[in-house]
């Protein structure tokens, strides 16, 4: 039996680093990303692990659902002991105050952030529903989502969003015997792209501008490969799911 992983943002970062630390023979890996990971694709072939490769802008919403039914007819369904999603795939900008965005930069923002996350869990639903074994969603949320940010309106609002999605869908498949379980988890403050287009800001547009390139001189920012061992184990532990589906990484007990 093997296990199959759907996986979104594989270029680089945390989604680089999850998919890397997940790769094993004989399980099945789905990587979705704008550009292909070549590296990935040459350690998964290493590994003997399976890994099919999207190059796909989930900025395109409205192509989404071909996308996962492409996915789902070629999964090996029949030898599935588990089957996982993580929408990790994610940006920050626009950074700046609200009536400085334009109405393109705030579409993308929730098409990429929740959206996208949104119509990927409904079609993996759709598509396991008939699947009697483990299934599991995590979502990669942020503590802006919980907390305001000054130039942040819609990567905050995009993140809300998901939390607030995963709480009702985990309510939807609580009752299911094979229901999928889900989690949204914060995954603290990483060295990662992200972080680069965030103090590449000005201070007018971000008032925590500063605090942020403090965080990368004094070595604070968390390392993709530390955030991604955390949330395997999170994902495999028993209990995911059962208790809470809202995380933050940094008071995660294992629990």
């Amino acid at each position: 039996m093997m296990k199959a992983f759907i996986i979104t943002g594989t270029s680089r970062g945390l989604g680089e680093a999850i998919a890397e630390k997940l790769l094993a023979p004989n399980d099945h890996f789905v990587c979705i990303s704008r550009t292909k990971n070549e590296q990935l694709l040459s350690k998964a072939m290493k590994s003997k692990a399976s890994l099919d490769y999207y190059e796909y802008d989930l900025n395109d919403i409205h192509h989404i659902d071909t996308l996962m039914s492409n996915i789902f007819s070629k999964l090996p369904t029949d030898s599935l002991e588990g089957l996982y999603l993580i929408n990790n795939a994610g940006i920050v900008k626009p950074i700046g105050p609200v009536q400085k965005n334009t109405s393109e930069e705030i579409t993308l923002n929730i098409h990429v952030n929740l959206i996208a996350p949104m119509i990927m869990t409904a079609n993996f639903i759709k598509h396991s529903a008939s699947l009697k074994i483990d299934k599991r969603i995590l979502n990669i949320s942020s503590g802006a989502g919980r907390k305001s940010y000054n130039g942040w309106s819609s990567y905050c609002s995009a993140k809300a969003g998901l939390d607030h999605f995963t709480r009702c869908v985990a309510a939807e498949q609580s009752d299911k015997e094979y229901g999928v379980k889900l989690v949204s988890i914060a995954p603290g403050i990483i060295d990662t792209n992200m972080q680069v287009d965030i103090r590449s800001s000005n201070k007018d547009d971000f008032a925590l501008l500063q605090k942020f390139i403090e965080y990368k001189e004094t070595d604070q920012l968390l390392q993709p490969d530390y955030v991604a061992e955390k949330l395997i184990n999170l994902l495999f532990n028993q209990h995911f799911g059962k208790n809470e589906q809202i995380i933050d990484i940094r008071t995660y007990n294992g629990a």
